[in-house]
């Protein structure tokens, strides 16, 4: 489907795929309908989510639809328009584990549903859409949110949207075993065009931010995928626990990593592995860069909003230690680039994309020298995409 904005045509052409995929009418009963679920990028708060801290993430106007008809058994088949692949599972005897496919994601979705849909009709169901993969722009939460989305809407369910958004982070946690933090589903969940969500990890308060007039947000994606990501991601979950384990000794008050005070790692991180430290203090420095970043935000400053940015790639990438040399180049060129307010690599790193902020202006000169630059390094052109706002999971005419 290109990189097109997510529109009526693109649902309908969806359509279309489901129908050379799965015939007009065999093995199904009934019409198809789709659905669509944006990603996301997360401007500040990087690797905060799962310690607790305050994230600001923005659903885009890219994402997943999920074209799905009923059929007369209990059986589910499972097909993306990427490959020829199809997946197939018996309601009636599901999978226990994950099997390490594209499709565990929906799998996990459909195995977290099965209680409340006793009863319900196999579906065969079709996912494509136009959103990467692999490039840090949560494509497994669009997929598990549009999934969750449309059977609660075909098997009429009733969820509300929480309990969609708590079905979708099941899946990837306990299905398919990444150990992700709350900002993914919540932020395609909840999503608001022209804001940014405000979330609180540690109590799941929210609130929308919106965005200053005449600010683009853009996305360069550096075509190198996170093959390292899943295992490299767990690992930094697992160091961040190490970290928080050995401080809350001394801050005892603490329920999460979020929660040690700055001084207490300045006193007592001495007595921690080197490479535990400089997580722990990724984290809570990157927890004050994200509130001063909200405050900015609030009062109207992208540019002071932009320097937190740079801020936290400079972090990530000497302390969390999940840049590329690929990703390193795209925020040099962007942080010498006029009208350019701020930039960093966004999702979990090890690849991907980085997010930018600036003038809308600026576009075109950032475009251009982004290109330029990261073509004169590596060989190949970065794709560059900006990016609108989105309302949301819905269901596509």
């Amino acid at each position: 489907m290109g990189t097109e904005v997510v529109t009526d045509e693109l649902a309908a052409r969806h359509r279309e795929a489901f129908t050379q995929r799965y015939g007009s009418a065999a093995g199904g009963s009934g019409a198809v309908r789709c659905f669509y679920a944006p990603g996301r990028v997360n401007l500040m708060g990087a690797h905060l989510d799962y310690n607790g801290g305050p994230v600001l993430p923005m659903a885009i106007d890219r994402g997943t639809f999920v074209a799905l008809r009923a059929r007369t058994d209990r059986t589910i088949r499972l097909a993306t328009t990427s490959s020829d692949e199809t997946c197939e599972l018996d309601l009636d005897h599901p999978p226990a584990a994950s099997s390490d496919r594209w499709s565990d994601y929906p799998v996990g979705v459909v195995v977290g549903l099965l209680e409340r849909a006793e009863g319900r009709p196999g579906l065969d169901v079709l996912f494509g859409g136009n959103l990467p993969v692999g490039a840090g722009l949560s494509s497994s939460a669009s997929i598990c949110v549009a999934t969750a989305w449309a059977l609660d809407a075909v098997w009429e369910l009733g969820l509300q949207p929480m309990q969609i958004v708590d079905v979708a982070l099941r899946a990837e946690r306990e299905f398919v075993g990444v150990q992700c933090g709350i900002m993914d589903p919540y932020a395609v969940g909840l999503a608001r065009p022209g804001h940014l969500l405000w979330l609180d990890c540690r109590d799941t308060s929210w609130s929308h931010l919106p965005l200053e007039p005449g600010t683009s947000v853009a996305v360069a994606d550096t075509g190198v995928r996170r093959e390292l990501a899943r295992g490299e991601f767990n690992l930094r979950v697992a160091q961040c626990g190490e970290a928080f384990e050995q401080l809350r000794v001394h801050a005892p008050e603490a329920t999460c990593l979020r929660e040690v005070p700055l001084d207490v790692l300045e006193a007592e991180g001495h007595a921690l592995d080197p490479v535990a430290r400089a997580r722990a203090r990724h984290v809570l420095e990157e927890v004050q860069r994200t509130f001063e970043a909200r405050a900015a935000l609030l009062a109207g400053d992208v540019a002071s909003f932009g320097r937190r940015m740079l801020d936290a790639h400079d972090s990530l990438r000497d302390l969390f230690e999940v840049s590329v040399p690929e990703l390193d180049r795209l925020v040099d060129t962007a942080r010498e680039t006029p009208g350019v307010h701020g930039a960093r690599l966004t999702g979990a790193g090890f690849g991907g994309c980085t997010v930018n902020v600036l003038e809308s202006a600026a576009e075109s000169e950032f475009e251009q020298r982004l290109v330029r630059d990261f073509e004169a390094a590596f060989g190949r052109r970065p794709r560059v995409e900006f990016f609108e706002g989105d309302p949301g999971p819905r269901e596509t005419p």
